[in-house]
């Protein structure tokens, strides 16, 4: 990936989040901007989103995201100044998720393994390191 399509995903990353507090903080509070990558021709981009509450309040964000695509895409126009806006295609991004569900994984199991080794004890026969 080159340095100007990074510049361009930090630079619609940050603008799409400003815009959506800016102009529609109701709507938009639950929603994160998370990344956002662009094709190197910067026509068409898409924009990771983790959205905050349940599987409903998800589904139902993502649909007005992409129902307002269009007007943020213009929004987005006015804001900045590139030859070409890409197509904003919205994706909820899940990765939040699987990483929540792998730390909770992993702490069950360090809980499971926690309770069930013995703690360990010094043979009968062995100094104790702690005496001076």
């Amino acid at each position: 990936m080159s340095t100007r399509t990074l510049r361009v995903n930090e630079l619609l990353q940050r603008e799409l989040s400003n815009l959506l507090r800016r102009k529609y903080n109701t709507d938009a509070a639950p929603i994160t901007i998370s990344a956002v990558e662009v094709t190197p021709d910067v026509r068409q981009g898409k924009v990771f989103v983790a959205i905050t509450g349940d599987e409903e309040v998800a589904v139902e964000k993502l649909r007005w995201l992409r129902k307002h695509a269009q007007e943020l895409r213009f929004a987005l126009g006015d804001i900045i100044i590139l030859k070409h806006m890409p197509v904003l295609t919205f994706e909820l991004d899940l990765a939040t998720d699987r990483g929540n569900r792998i730390l909770g994984l992993l702490d069950d199991i360090a809980a499971k393994e926690k309770t069930s080794a013995p703690a360990p004890s010094a043979p009968a026969g062995s100094p104790d390191p702690a005496a001076p």
